[in-house]
């Protein structure tokens, strides 16, 4: 019953076997690995961009940062979320990396942005010398309530954007999550939609430890490498990234983890709703709930070996629970039935 984050889960087997078979032999390094390119070309497959330029690092947080810094200058603003992943659980990464940018804070119900809020943030920014300037939108999907953008969604925010001449980052850490939720292509919710980078997860799905960043425009794809070399983030034994991100695209293994961690979300949330004294936070259209229920049921489900967040601050009781690739109904269950005694 480990309903703390999707980070705690192990790998699937076929990722596992995956390594073992990247351990063979020898393979060029720094990304000059044949299984690189396999990745290169499969993604771009994927999103129907022939042109894409792919790279991977091994943390959702570097693959971030550093798109962000590919397109906001220091003195850009950044749009996003009031509670976006890169504002409040990134110890100030973005802003370190992209030499002094200030994430500008955009309120919206249920992790959402509303577009009415982001338009009179962004024609408030960058008036005068004396202002930071507009810099670049960020959109995170799956938000950090458990919410999904669906590509019309997405469209509408990047739309406000590039009024103002804003380029459009996603935080797609549980990119999977969302196009489960929606039934999108990838395409339908990144350039279609208006976004120029996104930062692929893969981590958040299964994999010990890779992220994609997905640059739209080819043209910015060498100034990446460097700043991601500068940053300390291009590996040497790159094949170990690289094996990850290859096995999670084959066969739609990806996609087939994301189902399942969702599937066993709609269940938990489904059973919790039902719960006298209980009750949902936020609408569950991905693999996270939000909400809430009695004092006694935290103390036995504790008791039981439960792990999850309480929020603090938040309605008495509150929690986030999240499922992972892994997660089976007989976890969902047994945490229902302690919960309601």
């Amino acid at each position: 019953m480990f309903f703390a984050s999707d980070n705690t889960s192990g790998a699937p087997p076929e990722i596992m076997a995956a390594l073992v078979r990247a351990n063979e032999g020898y393979q060029r390094s720094y990304g000059g690995d044949a299984l690189m390119a396999e990745v290169q070309a499969r993604i771009r497959d994927l999103f129907d961009a022939p042109e894409a330029v792919v790279h991977l690092v091994a943390t959702g947080t570097a693959a971030n940062a550093l798109a962000l810094a590919l397109f906001c200058p220091p003195w850009g603003a950044v749009f996003c979320h009031r509670h976006a992943h890169v504002a409040e659980d990134e110890c100030g990464a973005p802003e370190f990396y992209t030499a002094g940018a200030k994430l500008v804070l955009v309120d919206g119900t249920h992790g959402r942005m509303a577009p009415e809020a982001l338009e009179k943030a962004v024609v408030r920014t960058g008036t005068s010398v004396h202002d930071v300037q507009r810099g670049m939108l960020t959109v995170t999907n799956v938000t950090e309530a458990g919410t999904v953008y669906a590509p019309a969604d997405v469209a509408a925010l990047t739309a406000l954007a590039r009024a103002h001449g804003l380029p459009c980052h996603m935080d797609g850490a549980r990119f999977a999550n969302a196009l489960v939720a929606t039934g999108a292509t990838p395409a339908e919710m990144t350039w279609k939609a208006g976004i120029d980078v996104l930062s692929f997860g893969g981590t958040k799905n299964g994999l010990l430890g890779v992220e994609a960043v997905v640059i739209f425009d080819p043209a910015r794809a060498w100034e990446f490498e460097l700043r991601r070399k500068r940053a300390g983030h291009l590996f040497s034994k790159h094949r170990y990234l690289s094996a990850q991100f290859a096995a999670y695209l084959d066969d739609g293994l990806w996609l087939r983890l994301a189902e399942a961690a969702n599937r066993s979300a709609a269940r938990l949330a489904q059973g919790l709703a039902a719960l006298p004294g209980a009750g949902l936070t936020h609408p569950v259209q991905a693999n996270m709930v939000f909400g809430w229920f009695p004092a006694d049921g935290h103390a036995r489900a504790r008791a039981a070996g439960a792990a999850y967040n309480d929020l603090p601050g938040a309605q008495p009781g509150a929690v986030r629970l999240v499922c992972s690739w892994c997660t089976t109904d007989a976890d969902v269950d047994r945490f229902l039935t302690l919960i309601s005694g």
